[in-house]
């Protein structure tokens, strides 16, 4: 008798009490913090950042989305304790990843941004022996992430992916099942999907696409 693993979920972007404490209760496995001045879920305050971090569980991994940040913003934010991991949104390359994860001791998740399958195949190249785990996303839209737009899924039907993955990218509680059985992902990330408006995020659509992962 073999047990699959159950699909794990991340929230990302949350930045109010509301809306992480429903991310938690309702089952994510991660949730996701941004430092992006040009994202709408951008969190400004050290404050507010330290003061979320401190509500989530230690069952609950905590994740600080940056894009192409230096060295001072990655200290400043992981000085309020509120990150256990830091997802890599731009253009990292491999040795900037190595250097962040040899000079903060965290873990790291790169994004890489997929339109066509050479994409994933050079993101495995290059990353799968740095990174401790990898993202697949969208490479469309203005903002890094959280552009509500899905890529063509079948990139990665079948694919064997030598560290843990999720897939992002225009995900919501009425297609992560169907994204899931194409791709075979054993981690989804959602943002824009679970929002009433941009950047604003719904308790309702939180808790909806919460339910819909532990069915899988």
């Amino acid at each position: 008798m073999t047990v699959e693993a159950r699909v794990e979920a991340k929230i990302c972007g949350l930045s109010t009490p509301e809306t992480l404490d429903a991310a938690v209760q309702a089952g994510a496995r991660w949730v996701g913090f941004v430092t992006f001045p040009k994202s709408p879920r951008h969190i400004g305050s050290l404050d507010l950042l330290t003061a979320l971090g401190a509500r989530v569980p230690a069952s609950v991994g905590r994740v600080g989305l940056f894009v192409d940040p230096d060295d001072a913003l990655i200290d400043e934010r992981l000085a309020t304790g509120a990150i256990d991991m830091l997802q890599l949104h731009g253009s990292e390359t491999p040795e900037r990843v190595a250097a962040l994860k040899a000079r903060t001791g965290k873990q790291v998740m790169k994004a890489i941004k997929v339109a066509r399958p050479e994409d994933v195949e050079q993101g495995i190249a290059a990353y799968a022996d740095i990174a401790d785990r990898l993202m697949f996303d969208t490479a469309d839209g203005t903002l890094p992430g959280g552009n509500a737009t899905s890529f063509d899924w079948t990139i990665l039907t079948g694919r064997k992916v030598p560290l843990p993955w999720m897939l992002a990218g225009g995900l919501t509680a009425d297609n992560v099942a169907e994204a899931v059985r194409v791709t075979g992902a054993p981690a989804v990330d959602v943002s824009s999907g679970v929002e009433a408006s941009r950047g604003v995020k719904s308790i309702e659509l939180i808790r909806a696409f919460l339910d819909r992962v532990k069915a899988l």
